[in-house]
């Protein structure tokens, strides 16, 4: 039983990084906290099923389709949104994606409406396999795991060896340095958020999966990876994915022992975290000076 409570809280713990990496993702490059995260993934997922559903399409043309569907959309986002701010403060940023969360959300209930629809991948939850005697693992638990696994192995690489990686890593720590070194910056932003869209869709799909599809579906797992962030450090895409993997297994504890308690594990990880340690457990904390 307790083994398979760990397995069950990891499985959803690792979803968690899934999405958290995307919240990263952006804040990594321009240090903004995007609170549209969930509905841009709630809209590709929409489309997703639209294509499946109404189409028809094989899963894999689909998928192929809505990444492209959420890479524009998050390079639109930043280029409607974001990019005509001038020198806007932290707040207002904060305010530009909130719009930008209840635009989509209407959107989403205008095309498709407010009802719930199911959302299926070729990944079983009843194909199971004993990975040890008690702990059973099904083929949607699998796909996570591979997936996350397979994303942290590309952004190593990318993040260190590509030219584009080491610009996302200079706008980062200096933007106006990076500039002058030739790095369009404005570029870096359109595609941080693209890339950042398309893996956030991804992680979506698989929440999708697990209940149904309806506008306000991705509100509490975009909580839930945005505590995982704080939790690991939202500089630190390593650690966001150890913070999810504690926050599954924390959540997945307190549903079994304290049912009341696991829904609100996540918002007192992020009250803890930052009253204790506000950078997180894996990201290292720099003090301006002026």
């Amino acid at each position: 039983m307790f083994g398979q409570l760990i397995m069950e809280g990891l499985a959803i713990g690792i979803c968690y990084a899934l999405f958290g990496i995307a919240v990263v993702i952006i804040y990594k490059t321009s240090e903004v906290v995007n609170f549209a995260q969930g509905e841009m993934a709630m809209l590709s997922t929409f489309v997703a099923f639209q294509i499946l559903t109404i189409y028809q399409w094989p899963f894999w043309m689909a998928f192929i389709g809505t990444m492209i569907f959420a890479v524009l959309l998050g390079i639109f986002i930043e280029f409607a949104f974001l990019r005509p701010a001038k020198d806007p403060s932290l707040l207002g940023l904060i305010v530009i994606t909130l719009g930008a969360e209840m635009l989509l959300m209407g959107v989403a209930g205008w095309k498709w409406g407010a009802e719930q629809k199911e959302f299926s991948l070729p990944f079983s939850f009843s194909n199971t396999h004993e990975l040890f005697k008690g702990v059973i693992i099904n083929d949607w638990t699998i796909a996570v795991f591979i997936t996350a696994a397979f994303l942290m192995i590309f952004l190593f690489l990318f993040f260190r060896y590509t030219k584009l990686g080491v610009a996302m890593r200079a706008t980062q720590q200096n933007q106006h340095a990076a500039r002058i070194m030739g790095i369009r910056v404005e570029r870096v932003f359109s595609f941080a958020w693209g890339f950042s869209s398309m893996i956030g869709a991804i992680a979506a799909m698989f929440f999708a999966a697990r209940s149904t599809v309806d506008p306000a579906f991705m509100m509490e797992p975009f909580l839930r990876a945005f505590a995982a962030a704080v939790l690991g450090g939202l500089m630190s895409i390593p650690g966001v994915v150890i913070g999810g993997a504690i926050l599954g297994l924390l959540e997945n504890m307190f549903g079994y022992f304290w049912p009341e308690w696991k829904p609100i594990v996540a918002f007192l990880v992020i009250i803890v975290v930052l009253c204790i340690r506000p950078s997180g457990l894996f990201a290292k904390h720099y003090v301006k000076k002026v």
